[in-house]
């Protein structure tokens, strides 16, 4: 990669109504840098500071530190000048100090995967500075405190000494609350708070072996030089590999003047969300600390109170808080500073109209002045993404294609999964209760650490509180359940953003991490017990609790309705069963692209003629075999075309190699010896005959309907019997008949011709017809490239993307586990290619072959049949490429109803 040599600037001020950049430069700024000087250009009271670019983290990745900190020394220098105009103040100063702030700031919000340091440019001198210009010790030795804390975990690497044990910083300030008898921070006194000064600093030169720096600049090049090392620490790697964002995007640097939220008793900090992050519903809501700093909200160390009256009110209820010990204790914001409640309200009504969506903002109070530290496009949940969407259009705020555009494909997934059945809740033992800071519904196995969520199949990740180091194992756990924090704490934010269930600030729960145990009351809950989260209600729940399946409804429903509207490729469904057909339905699926007909012989009752034919060494005990399977497949596509109720439904013939269908275990062989009248010897020949060395290449598909003619016949004539039966009944079938893994044109003519001519057989012995395709599926280079000459013949292509990556790459999807993580991680790939289509290779395949297919058959109908075809991606592609369908996994189909409707629109703009 070159060195981006004076392209454009890499420091970007903003402050004092003035900016270098706006909202429109996230790739370069980062999001927090982009939003920071459009809300300094617009006139939102914002602390002065500067940026530091992303394409500055990818030079610091290729050329070390030295290089770059002479590259933007002179611009930070500059840079720092102007913020201490614009404040009065001086960086490093005995008499009037700036102190600053130290953020990261990636182009997509990253909500705790990344590193902050405040109240940087602080030490011995400048903090007794601090106590002479406000008058105020006990504000300048606690902010004192959090720097020496912050800075020591963000850039000198000070960590628990084991999952067991908390941080060394968090361990020295319990050990003293013990001794002094107090529990919160705010109860230290300043003799308190300077002998933890002394002890932090003590700690640091124990851990580290060296001094605590007190060079504000030493202080400050460490702390950028930290932020751009979190882009590749362990959390954001793994929160970026989630997501798929890029490694080589990078992150800005965001340097800014300090306000002090814990000045005073008229001082705070918060965040808030112009509407519910939970729900959608269009409510102002937030939460604020009196005589705190902003991580004290966001990592949950102290309980948070309300900002709005009506969120107080709904707060106490939850708690069970009287009316007027709310009051007394738990005053809301808009209670307790009615004018900085007002004014906090109108810059959130401001800047949601400004970016037309859901804001997630940070503010601080420094002794009755507010400041607005931070807005970006809220994080939410699935249900609160469709909700918000759908009222921001009813509002006039956004027009229809951008009411589509906005909404996240993937997290629709969060409102098809399993709710908490209504019949048993009734019945369900609520032991507890918590805010309901992320909706849905988890029942797991209690694990304490978040490296062991994997240590059952479903899981509860139950702490004190989250940190940025449990991302993975909050990942892989079915809800998250923590003692402290509120519905802004780093749980409940990073829960929202993955749509995971999540039970916040569960007072009641006494946890303790050495025993491994959950006390509630009398009752003592231990590692791999069951419990519930209703993360709708905050109800924690002892056991296991039913759930039932979730369907389409309210706003959701009018999504998928207003992505129909938009939509020119149509959506199908993969499907191998009724039950699998019916549910597609409900979520819209317009018909079936993929019935895989082996999947029915797997059933008891089935395996065992489908071995008799497979054994027999006649074509006549074949036939035998085979008229036996035929009212079973034949009652199948019934129920199945009866679901779909008049849409096309594309049938797979068989297609693994035989060998998959025969038993390898001597008791089962002993049992089909016995049934089939034979020797045990005769099976395992068979068994032994029928082995391949590379069966995903050898004696299957379309070769097995050549060789064994009578297979074919028998699917076919249960096909088109089915959709006679139907007819009868005055049900509409749409029949397309998919020939498996043709790479010659005479592959497919054989087949065809079996198909037809069996056909034309029934007809005649029915005295009736119905109208019915014959088309093949792309999986096969050679296929994509004679696709002119297959197209004469076929009716349709089915583009197998499984198989058609899995040749063109030379993967086997088996073994790729070895190696593909490996890949990934070393950059070789970017994405796994069974995940996301690589449209570089197998995607030129795709173009080449619908291009040649339409070339003799213009009016040929091309779609996409493979896991790709849930894959947003890889739909638009599809789009793109021309495709009349893509056809996917049931609960995938609104997900590529919504993505068909985008890539329309995208083209059109």
């Amino acid at each position: 990669m070159e060195v981006l040599q004076n392209v454009k600037p890499r420091v970007y001020k903003f402050g004092g109504k003035q900016a270098e950049g706006n909202s429109k430069m996230k790739n370069l700024l980062g999001g927090k840098g982009a939003n920071l000087a459009e809300m300094s250009a617009i006139g939102i009271p914002v602390p002065p500071g500067f940026t530091i670019t992303t394409e500055v983290c990818t030079e610091y990745n290729l050329l070390g530190k030295e290089k770059v900190v002479e590259m933007i020394l002179h611009d930070v220098e500059s840079s720092i000048e102007n913020i201490e105009t614009l404040m009065g103040t001086k960086f490093g100063d005995k008499e009037n100090p700036l102190l600053v702030s130290v953020r990261s700031g990636a182009r997509v919000s990253m909500p705790g995967m990344m590193d902050t340091v405040l109240n940087l440019g602080m030490n011995d001198d400048v903090v007794l500075g601090l106590v002479k210009k406000t008058n105020n010790e006990q504000f300048a030795w606690d902010s004192y405190r959090r720097f020496i804390q912050m800075y020591g975990s963000v850039v000198l690497g000070m960590k628990p000494a084991s999952k067991e044990d908390i941080d060394p910083f968090e361990e020295i300030m319990e050990n003293l609350k013990e001794k002094r008898k107090i529990e919160l921070d705010t109860e230290f006194t300043i003799q308190d708070l300077k002998d933890l000064v002394f002890d932090f600093k003590v700690a640091v030169k124990k851990n580290t072996g060296h001094d605590f720096p007190t060079n504000p600049w030493e202080q400050l090049w460490g702390a950028i030089v930290a932020v751009f090392n979190s882009w590749n620490g362990n959390r954001a790697v793994y929160y970026r590999n989630m997501h798929g964002y890029p490694a080589d995007w990078g992150t800005a640097v965001n340097v800014q003047a300090m306000v002090y939220g814990n000045m005073s008793e008229n001082s705070g900090t918060g965040v808030c969300f112009t509407r519910d992050a939970g729900t959608g519903e269009n409510v102002f809501n937030g939460e604020y600390l009196i005589n705190a700093q902003g991580e004290d909200v966001v990592s949950g160390v102290r309980t948070p109170q309300q900002i709005t009256k009506l969120g107080s009110k709904r707060w106490a209820e939850l708690a069970k808080v009287e009316e007027e010990d709310r009051l007394e204790n738990y005053p809301s914001l808009e209670e307790l500073m009615p004018s900085i409640f007002k004014e906090l309200n109108s810059y959130q009504n401001t800047l949601e109209k400004h970016y037309r969506d859901m804001q997630d903002m940070e503010f601080t109070m420094q002794d009755g002045k507010l400041w607005i530290l931070q807005t970006r496009n809220g994080k939410r949940t699935g249900a609160a993404m469709v909700k918000i969407a759908i009222d921001l259009l009813k509002e006039g705020m956004i027009d229809e294609k951008e009411a589509l555009l906005i909404v996240e494909p993937n997290k629709l997934d969060e409102l098809l999964h399993p709710i908490f059945d209504l019949k048993a809740l009734k019945k369900a033992n609520v032991i507890a209760q918590g805010l309901p800071a992320s909706p849905g519904a988890a029942t797991g196995k209690i694990v304490f650490f978040a490296d062991e969520a994997n240590k059952y199949k479903s899981s509860i990740l139950v702490r004190i509180e989250t940190s940025p180091e449990d991302l993975e194992g909050m990942n892989i756990a079915k809800g998250i359940l923590t003692a402290r924090g509120g519905m802004t704490s780093h749980a409940a934010v990073v829960a929202r953003g993955m749509g995971k269930c999540c039970i916040s600030g569960a007072g009641a729960l006494k946890i303790n991490y050495k025993k491994r145990t959950l006390t509630v009351g009398d009752h003592e809950y231990h590692e791999g017990d069951w419990i519930s989260l209703n993360g709708s209600t905050g109800n924690i729940i002892e056991g296991k609790v039913a759930t039932m399946e979730p369907g389409l409804s309210g706003e959701f429903a009018e999504l998928m309705k207003l992505s129909d509207k938009y939509s020119v490729m149509k959506v199908r469904t993969n499907a191998d069963s009724p039950k699998d057909a019916k549910i597609a339905r409900s979520f819209g699926a317009q018909g079936i692209g993929l019935t895989r007909t082996e999947h029915m012989f797997f059933e008891l009752d089935r395996i065992k003629a489908m071995r008799e034919m497979i054994l027999s060494e006649t074509v006549k005990g074949r036939k035998q075999a085979l008229e036996d399977l035929l009212p079973m497949q034949r009652e199948d596509f019934e129920g199945i075309f009866e679901a779909m109720q008049g849409f096309p439904v594309t049938i797979r013939l068989l297609d693994p190699p035989l060998h998959e269908f025969v038993p390898h275990q001597l008791a089962t062989q002993k049992d089909l010896a016995e049934d089939m009248h034979i020797t045990l010897q005769a099976v395992k020949s068979k068994v032994s005959e029928l082995e391949e060395f590379n069966p995903m290449l050898g004696h299957r598909g379309c070769r097995l309907g050549n060789t064994y003619p009578e297979i074919t016949e028998m699917q076919t004539r249960a096909i088109i019997e089915a959709a006679l039966n139907l007819k009868e009944k005055g049900i509409i079938c749409k029949p397309e008949i998919m020939v498996p893994l043709v790479g010659t044109v005479k592959e497919y003519e054989f087949q065809e011709e079996i198909i037809r001519t069996t056909a034309a057989t029934i007809f005649d012995e029915r005295n009736n017809t119905i109208e019915f395709s014959v088309g093949t599926m792309i999986e096969i280079p050679r296929a994509a490239l004679m696709a002119d000459k297959i197209a004469e013949k076929a009716d349709f292509f089915s583009f197998g993307t499984n198989d058609l990556t899995q040749m063109t790459f030379g993967y086997s999807r088996d073994d790729a586990g070895k190696f593909l993580p490996i890949y990934l991680e070393k950059g070789i790939l970017k994405v796994d290619p069974f995940e996301v289509l690589d449209q570089e290779g197998v995607g030129q395949l795709i173009i080449l072959g619908t291009e040649r297919g339409r070339s003799t058959k213009p009016n040929l109908k091309v779609g996409i049949c493979g896991e790709h075809g849930g894959e947003p991606s890889s739909i638009e592609f599809c789009y793109n490429v021309g495709m009349d369908y893509v056809s996917c996994s049931p609960y995938r189909v609104p997900i590529a109803r919504l993505v068909s409707a985008q890539a329309t629109i995208k083209s059109i703009e």
